[in-house]
């Protein structure tokens, strides 16, 4: 792969994704772009740069995208933030909301579904007083594979074996030809839609929990600000955001602040009184 041709494609992807891939990614990029080069009948890089160029196939500009997201989940991943969803945040949040018994959250870069379904089984394992609650859950992501996995809801023994127990597995998936798939939950509003963070995403609606997790560590300082500006928009005044472990808002926006009860990243808007 040629400088030009790197240095194109970094750019195309920051401009389109946020992704910024920095230097020497070289082998990346050709791990799986030239596959998804020759699917598309092209030789190599050269040939997908100069379609790129052209900005004529929009098909190939988005496998592109698609090729780069990287869509690793699990089951309970990183399990504290779940633990504190069940102990601290989830309790209060059903106390505030007793008289509209409403509740909405969003999964964002939900990749193949596995961090909506953990909150499911989340609620149903550990709050039965939500039985007769109007719950939707959203899951949103880049990758319109990942979220045809999501809604299917199937699931391979290596992934089913990844977080979850085995007795959430029996109780909560049938196992089929494909894997084990989710069993439907008809109290539970699920709803999967394909969204680039980059964009607008004002028509979502509003949001008492947001996941935003393992995903704003790939975007540069300025990208990161607008996301979670925009995320704290969308979320109510008793509204609750979850990133990953090695995410934060510190020094990037000043519309949040930590929940002091929380030891994971997990951060309320700002100026919301704190319950101790």
């Amino acid at each position: 792969m040629s400088p030009e041709d790197y240095k194109y494609i970094t750019n195309f992807l920051l401009e389109t994704t946020g992704l910024s891939l920095g230097e020497n990614k070289e082998y990346l990029l050709e791990a799986r772009l030239i596959p998804l080069a020759q699917s598309h009948g092209m030789n190599g890089i050269e040939d997908l740069v100069l379609s790129l160029r052209s900005r004529l196939d929009k098909n190939l500009e988005k496998d592109v995208m698609e090729a780069m997201t990287t869509n690793e989940s699990s089951f309970f991943r990183d399990r504290r933030p779940f633990d504190e969803l069940k102990n601290e945040i989830l309790p209060n949040l059903i106390a505030e909301r007793s008289a509209t018994q409403k509740l909405r959250i969003w999964s964002s870069a939900c990749s193949n579904g596995q961090e909506a379904y953990s909150i499911v089984m989340t609620l149903r394992e550990h709050f039965p007083e939500l039985a007769d609650w109007n719950i939707q859950i959203v899951g949103t992501d880049l990758c319109s594979k990942a979220l045809d996995r999501a809604e299917t809801g199937v699931y391979s023994q290596f992934e089913v074996q990844r977080g979850l127990p085995v007795q959430l597995l029996m109780k909560y998936f049938e196992q089929n030809e494909q894997g084990w798939k989710i069993k439907t939950d008809p109290g539970i509003s699920m709803q999967w839609k394909h969204l680039n963070l980059l964009e607008d995403f004002q028509h979502l609606g509003m949001f008492d929990i947001v996941f935003c997790r393992n995903v704003l560590i790939y975007f540069e300082p300025d990208v990161k600000k607008d996301i979670l500006d925009r995320i704290s928009n969308q979320m109510n005044s008793s509204g609750t955001l979850l990133l990953g472990a090695a995410e934060t808002v510190l020094g990037v926006s000043d519309k949040y602040a930590k929940l002091s009860d929380c030891q994971s990243a997990i951060y309320s808007l700002a100026g919301r009184a704190v319950a101790n």
